[in-house]
């Protein structure tokens, strides 16, 4: 069984063919395929710093929204505070191949 470490979204990932992630957004179409150039570590080929050569076939299933999350900053005795929700964008991704 092969597998992969991909870097995207300033984030490190292990695939193997068949799995589901979430990444952030990548500008896409959903069923479209994309392809991932930045693999670090490829079975057990340790890339300096990339694995030349490599890539990582994957297709778009989604472009979502993750869960929301409160971001809340507060300073005692200053009558400071600050409420701000936030939403981030994700694309679902399903892997394909490796080459």
């Amino acid at each position: 069984m092969s597998f992969a470490v991909i870097k995207t979204g300033g984030k490190q990932y292990l695939v193997k063919p068949g799995d589901k992630i979430e990444v952030e957004k990548i500008d896409a179409e959903e069923g479209k395929e994309i392809t991932f150039p930045e693999v670090l570590l490829l079975n057990e080929t340790i890339g300096t710093p990339l694995v030349k050569g490599a890539k990582v076939i994957g297709k778009v299933l989604k472009q979502a929204k993750g869960e929301k999350l409160i971001i809340f900053k507060y300073k005692p005795k200053k009558r400071y505070k600050r409420k701000i929700g936030h939403r981030q964008k994700l694309t679902h991704v399903e892997i394909v191949g490796i080459s």
